[in-house]
């Protein structure tokens, strides 16, 4: 799709966010006679797990592994399908009435919709150490998005901290392409290890563990792996110079050209929490995920949650949970063209499979405190504001009780990123403060637009839609 204009004012599903839950949702509702479009701000559909699957320049298949180019089957299935792709499309608002606030090309308008299926994926956990904000230090998912996308592997010396199986697959995906991996600083606390082992009967029956035996084996013989890391500090001034990690030997410090930082990755609620869909906190994942039904039908008639926006669960059971709101949907709309009980039943054989064992991963790479609520006050952990820990635990002194409050003092989380790079290292800074949970604390309020967008692209919106949209994102 070239542009709004090709938008209908109205469809039967919109489903926001092109990755597995997304395009598996898309192609069911219009393979059953539903008008569907799918939506997501990316160039090409795939999301982070398969992004660039069409256009990357990564021609080594071995390289970026098997997993990765089973997107392509998902994603000639949604072209197939007679859903309307609108890629490039940035879904600002969605209102409690089913309307949709979408940016394209430089333009905006509402969209009217029967049913909407929230696709919006996972962001990666905060990870606030010393030097973070360092030229130099990046995240494992932004680093791997410039390998899928570009082809791009980090020059000199590297070197990979946290916790995790992506950190692992990044790591294979590094080597293959060619990168020198100078050691990884493994941060999974030892204290994981006999939670995770009552997992372990299950996770033994999981079609990952032979992947996750097999690509750990992989790496370890060509890194070196230093575990038991309890702290790291990211070195340099005008950019990173050295990495100094805490293990049982005390301090040492490497020299590297990259540090590149992951302990895991949480639900992306932006979106979801701005229309006021019910949250709670997750205790094992340690993040805010939204209240469902078995279908994923959320506390806002008509929305519902698919794929990580609904819990970290990994590409398949997302793919699965994506259909399962398309089925959803298909029922509550009166689609069809197709036997509705065998296909729920096929879906939860699907995800029962590939559930097995998630809870052994979700306890073994529980990622540390110390790793996730800064001990220094002087981290910073609003990057957008440059508000360090020491100003939030202050701000609680004075206080503030929540996110908002903290807003409000020192304008955490009100820069281009809405919150999403500070907004769980607030929320469990001010918990531990208080001494109280996460959940009793709660997250920022979220408002539209959840993205930046121009005054001039709100400016475009077709005479009779101003009105609604100031409506929205008042």
């Amino acid at each position: 799709m070239r542009g709004l204009a090709e938008l209908a004012p109205a469809y039967d599903v919109a489903v926001i966010g092109a990755g597995p839950a997304g395009l598996a949702a898309a192609t069911l509702s219009a393979r059953a006679g539903l008008k569907t479009v799918l939506l997501d701000e990316n160039p090409a559909p795939g999301g982070q797990i398969y992004r660039a699957i069409t256009t990357t320049p990564v021609r080594r298949k071995e390289v970026l592994g098997a997993d990765y180019w089973l997107g392509a089957r998902l994603i000639e299935e949604v072209e197939a399908s007679g859903a309307q792709l609108a890629m490039g499309a940035l879904a600002w608002s969605v209102s409690r009435d089913l309307e949709i606030g979408v940016s394209m090309g430089g333009g905006s308008r509402l969209l009217a919709a029967r049913r909407i299926i929230l696709a919006t994926g996972a962001l990666e956990r905060p990870f606030p150490v010393e030097g973070w904000t360092l030229p130099g230090v990046m995240s494992a998912g932004g680093a791997q998005a410039l390998l899928k996308s570009s082809g791009l592997v980090p020059a000199g010396r590297v070197l990979l901290a946290g916790t995790g199986p992506l950190l692992w697959l990044f790591a294979a995906q590094l080597l293959r392409a060619g990168a020198a991996i100078a050691a990884i600083l493994e941060t999974t606390p030892a204290a994981n290890y006999l939670p995770a082992v009552r997992h372990l009967p299950a996770f033994l029956c999981s079609p990952y563990l032979a992947k996750g035996i097999a690509l750990m084996a992989q790496v370890r013989g060509k890194a070196r792996v230093i575990g038991g890391v309890k702290g790291i500090s990211a070195l340099g001034t005008d950019q990173l110079r050295q990495v100094s990690f805490l293990t049982q030997k005390g301090w040492q410090r490497e020299e590297c050209d990259h540090l590149i930082l992951h302990q895991g990755v949480v639900p992306d609620v932006n979106l979801a929490m701005s229309i006021g869909i019910k949250h709670r906190w997750d205790a094992v994942q340690l993040c805010f995920v939204p209240e469902l039904d078995g279908v994923g039908n959320s506390s806002v008639a008509g929305i519902a949650v698919a794929g990580d926006g609904a819990g970290i669960a990994g590409a398949r059971i997302a793919e699965e949970r994506g259909r399962l709101a398309a089925l959803a949907a298909i029922g509550a709309l009166g689609g069809g063209g197709f036997n509705d009980a065998a296909s729920a039943r096929s879906i939860g054989r699907s995800l029962s499979r590939h559930a097995r064992g998630r809870s052994f991963l979700d306890a073994l790479y529980r990622p540390a405190r110390p790793m996730r609520v800064p001990a220094s006050d002087a981290i910073l952990v609003c990057r957008c504001e440059e508000v360090t820990a020491g100003q939030i635990r202050d701000a609680v002194g004075l206080g503030c009780t929540g996110p908002n409050q903290v807003k409000s003092f020192l304008r955490c989380g009100m820069g281009p990123c809405q919150g999403r790079q500070c907004g769980l290292t607030v929320t469990e800074l001010i918990a531990q403060a208080r001494g109280v949970t996460p959940q009793e604390v709660g997250y920022y309020r979220l408002r539209p637009p959840i993205k930046p967008i121009s005054l001039g692209e709100l400016a475009t919106l077709p005479e009779g839609q101003a009105g609604a949209a100031g409506a929205v994102v008042r």
